[in-house]
């Protein structure tokens, strides 16, 4: 009985040790994601007529790749945020136009993606596009890459304005031919967005929200994209058209770093 028992204990070792060896990978490598706060949302809930162009899921970008964390060509943004965004698309449709979106909340994968980036002082793939007056040495010391943003707290966005009907934008084909983003509307990548002066993500004096060379339509277009989100409590970065925050933001201190996919919001799809 002693013999059959160390036998049986001596196949239970075994067997709990082989069970140990075959779940341990499996273990290892399952991660869980962070998730969204209950009060963000996809923007196309709230507003499913915002165009939505979200360049930091095509390699379209100063990077010229798919920027980390971009799982889902979505916008996310807090509630607050959002609603305010479809008021002032409310607004923009009355007079014929349409808001586009290129960027809403970024995570923190995605800017520590634009940092390593900006240190690679050999990759200017994009240069001729999207910094061609800039050394890339200076990218942090001029401000156009940081190692926060202010995309990550989920409250503010990258934004235009289209002229209705929209035509749709040609897509992005890696390895063609860059042209400068403050050049001339019609020889610039094409957008269907009204002409701002220069390309979204253009990393120039020229791209300042009021600077004044910009004058005529383009600073009409620009000034109609700014008086409309500030009357509803939009903030806009003075050196970039296309960024504006919503005040006061539910997370002022927070940088979240879930992935933009629908998965990270508590209401999925």
């Amino acid at each position: 009985m002693t013999r059959l028992t160390g036998v049986v204990r001596g196949l239970v070792t075994a067997l709990a040790a082989l069970l140990a060896v075959t779940t341990a990978p499996a273990n290892a490598g399952a991660t869980t994601e962070p998730k969204a706060p209950k009060d963000f949302v996809a923007l196309r809930t709230v507003d499913p007529t915002i165009i939505q162009e979200m360049r930091y899921f095509t390699p379209h970008n100063f990077v010229g790749e798919r920027i980390d964390g971009y799982e889902q060509p979505i916008c996310i943004l807090t509630r607050p945020a959002a609603e305010a965004l479809h008021q002032a698309q409310l607004r923009l449709l009355r007079q014929g136009y349409t808001l586009k979106v290129y960027d809403c909340y970024r995570p923190q994968r995605a800017v520590n993606h634009f940092v390593r980036w900006a240190k690679d002082l050999d990759d200017q793939a994009m240069k001729g596009e999207f910094y061609p007056n800039v050394d890339k040495s200076r990218l942090f010391a001029d401000g156009y890459i940081a190692e926060k943003s202010g995309h990550s707290r989920g409250s503010t966005m990258d934004l235009t304005i289209v002229k209705l009907p929209a035509r749709p934008t040609r897509p992005y084909h890696p390895g063609q031919p860059l042209v400068p983003c403050y050049a001339p509307k019609d020889e610039r990548f094409p957008d269907n967005s009204v002409d701002m002066g220069t390309g979204f993500d253009c990393f120039d004096t020229l791209a300042h929200t009021l600077d004044p060379r910009i004058q005529g339509a383009q600073r009409a277009n620009r000034l109609l994209l700014k008086n409309t989100l500030e009357s509803l409590g939009f903030v806009n970065l003075a050196e970039e058209w296309w960024h504006y925050t919503y005040k006061p933001e539910p997370y002022p201190d927070t940088y979240f770093d879930f992935p933009v996919s629908w998965k990270s919001l508590s209401s999925g799809h």
